[in-house]
């Protein structure tokens, strides 16, 4: 990798990939040249990045020639197509998509939790689900010193995570239901104003779970690099703008109480605590839009464990920055300063 990197943006006009940009300039992030690509309606659009005003270039096998990495955030069935063309022509690829998470040739990354795993890369590394981030990087200092042996997952999903077009969905409805007016939904399966519904990933007819709930299960074991974890997880969407929401019940191996979990989770990097129990103030999506830490409150033992082994808790955070643009640069830290 050259030194500073170039650097390509697929998917640059997305909603994760508007966050790229403002990752890489807030973060400082070194590069000799940025180039922007997207689909055919996008292209010639122009972008502002540091100053510089980019035309956005439409995506062909011919984009990577000279690019040494490439942040992807344009759909699975794009990073497929791009993602190996990428690596043959020597670019590292950091794939925000599902396409790849569950390859075992591919590293799955959170930095605060495997980033010894970075080095393990043959061109390609992913960015983990949004909602699996969320729930793990509070985790994973608790599970190094109290393994986890059970977690339970209910999500409360922003429109965000379905992209800019779902986002502006929920604008749209709000507008005609508080002018009373009818709005059949376009993007998302329901309407989305003033309502909530299960997670419009597909459902296995078999066991019930849809694929966003066995992101969360799959994606938890490869990064733990723990497969016996058991966990269960129900996700929704809700009708907020920008920022996720999870509870949490988490089981320990060893008995675990809330005074220690907020005493862990107070210097764990990514992690801001917010469990204001006498204003009743906990973590709110307003709070974690906007910013890279998940937010995390309601911290109490479940008292319905006997055991005393199970702590309840409630986080929130962006889905756009840490559960995926900012996660995504990250790695792209690690990979620049590996080299």
């Amino acid at each position: 990798m050259n030194h500073p990197p170039v650097v390509a943006v697929v998917g640059a006009t997305g909603a994760v990939g508007v966050e790229f940009l403002r990752c890489l300039d807030e973060r400082n992030f070194p590069m000799s040249d940025l180039r922007l690509y997207a689909s055919s309606r996008s292209a010639g659009k122009q972008m502002t990045f540091r100053g510089r005003v980019l035309t956005v270039r439409e995506l062909n096998e011919q984009s990577f020639k000279g690019v040494d990495l490439a942040l992807f955030s344009a759909g699975g069935s794009i990073s497929k197509k791009y993602g190996p063309i990428a690596v043959q022509s020597g670019t590292v690829v950091v794939d925000n998509s599902s396409a790849f998470r569950m390859n075992p040739e591919v590293p799955l990354i959170v930095p605060e939790i495997n980033p010894d795993q970075i080095h393990r890369h043959k061109g390609l590394i992913a960015n983990p689900n949004c909602s699996t981030i969320i729930a793990i990087v509070p985790l994973w200092p608790l599970h190094k010193i109290n393994r986890i042996i059970r977690l339970v997952v209910s999500t409360y999903q922003a429109a965000s995570g379905a992209g800019a077009a779902a986002m502006q969905e929920l604008l749209d409805a709000t507008k005609a239901a508080l002018e009373g007016r009818d709005y059949p939904p376009t993007v998302l399966p329901h309407p989305y104003a003033f309502n909530v519904f299960s997670h419009n990933a597909a459902i296995d007819p078999q066991t019930g779970y849809n694929e966003e709930e066995m992101k969360m299960v799959k994606e938890t074991h490869k990064i733990f690099n723990d497969p016996e974890i058991r966990v269960s997880a129900t996700c929704v969407r809700v009708p907020v703008l920008r920022a996720h929401c999870e509870a949490l019940n988490v089981e320990f191996m060893s008995p675990a109480d809330s005074t220690w979990v907020r005493d862990i989770l107070s210097h764990a990097p990514g992690v801001k605590v917010v469990d204001q129990r006498e204003k009743n103030y906990f973590p709110m999506p307003r709070d974690a839009s906007g910013q890279g830490d998940i937010l995390v409150g309601r911290i109490r033992n479940d008292l319905s464990d006997p055991s005393g082994r199970s702590i309840a808790m409630f986080v929130a955070g962006d889905q756009l920055l840490k559960g995926a643009a900012l996660n995504a640069v990250q790695i792209a830290e690690l990979l620049v300063a590996e080299n």
